[in-house]
């Protein structure tokens, strides 16, 4: 039986004016977002760029604050930034694609590729290293660091300079984020591939995915639109200087939010590695004990509001970073901050979590 054509009618408008309170919905915090940012950038200071996209669908874009204190220049939403630990990400999906080429294995014991490296009889695996559960210390831990800080080394000076301190615990027995094994993980993508690491990230991650801001940092390279990075004390400094080989694969990219997008909807769709092995970077993987990590290969898997998100932030000199994303929504928010004083990782979580009430 037919409808009636009235009823038809009121349908169509009760749609309609869904939809219209929804966007006012939408408008209001955007506006809300926005309000929370200038208030957290203010125009005088260290500043940050902020993308919100929906659906696959940029939905907001904005900068805030300075790209440059000394020169008074305002941030631009193309402004490059040091990403830091959202480095990870582009390490961990590296070796999913040597792992899709059948150049490893994730079991494959470290000793296979760096035979020297003394596990004093632990058996410690790719998956452990990218899930921080190896138990080997962390460079960053440990005393010396500053010493090195400034020296140009090679991954295998860097892998050398931890590689004799004690485990902290035996692998997959506990969670433990980790630096050192990042480091181990780029130093395996170069051994396999005759590449360095960051000639591979930008050959087979960047060219392919147009990522044409993104790039290897560097400290000498004039680079456009390159944001400055800040710390405070007692007033603004600018950022410490260090050798970016200290950070290598776990924390030495850089990009932009623009670029960070196209980076979230190729592992969203897949362009880089197969759906099943895209599977393992997201997966909530177990300890020794039956624990869940909370952590897959390269991203934190958490919830906000009992919606799962897929998360990760970064922190280097002068440089700060944070990405949401809500697999089950489609909403991905991306924040790259240039002073280590303002952290965005509560913030980027609030608007995630305001971006998906809609």
């Amino acid at each position: 039986m037919k409808k009636p054509i009235y009823i038809k009618y009121l349908l169509a408008i009760i749609t309609v004016l869904s939809l219209n309170f929804q966007s006012i919905g939408y408008a209001q915090d955007l506006t809300k977002i926005d309000s929370l940012l200038q208030a957290k950038y203010p125009d005088n200071g260290p500043g940050a760029t902020y993308l919100i996209s929906k659906n696959g669908n940029v939905i907001y874009k904005k900068a805030f604050g300075l790209a440059n204190l000394e020169l008074n220049v305002p941030m631009k939403t193309d402004n490059v930034f040091k990403i830091g630990s959202i480095t990870k990400q582009f390490t961990a999906i590296s070796i999913l694609m040597l792992k899709e080429k059948g150049k490893l294995n994730l079991d494959d014991e470290i000793t296979k590729y760096i035979p020297d490296y003394p596990t004093n009889g632990n058996k410690i695996t790719i998956h452990h290293l990218l899930n921080h559960t190896s138990g080997i210390k962390d460079y960053t831990k440990i005393k010396g660091l500053n010493a090195i800080s400034q020296k140009d080394l090679t991954p295998t000076e860097l892998i050398d300079f931890s590689k004799n301190e004690p485990v902290d615990f035996v692998p997959g027995e506990k969670f433990k984020y980790n630096n050192s094994g990042y480091v181990i993980l780029g130093q395996i993508i170069e051994k396999i591939t005759g590449q360095s690491y960051g000639e591979f990230v930008e050959e087979q991650i960047f060219k392919k995915l147009e990522m044409k801001a993104s790039q290897y940092a560097s400290q000498r390279k004039v680079i456009k639109n390159r944001a400055s990075g800040y710390q405070m004390s007692d007033s603004y400094t600018n950022r410490m200087n260090f050798s970016l080989t200290l950070s290598y694969s776990a924390g030495s990219l850089m990009s932009t939010v623009d670029d960070m997008f196209k980076w979230q909807e190729a592992i969203k769709n897949h362009l880089l590695v197969s759906k099943e092995i895209t599977e393992k970077a997201f997966t909530n993987y177990t300890l020794n004990n039956g624990e869940h990590t909370n952590y897959g290969y390269g991203w934190h898997i958490k919830n906000i509001n009992n919606d799962k998100t897929f998360e990760h932030g970064g922190a280097i000199f002068g440089f700060k970073s944070m990405g949401v994303y809500f697999p089950d929504l489609d909403i991905y928010v991306i924040a790259l901050s240039n002073c280590l004083c303002n952290s965005p990782t509560k913030i980027t979580r609030e608007i995630a979590e305001l971006a998906a009430k809609n």
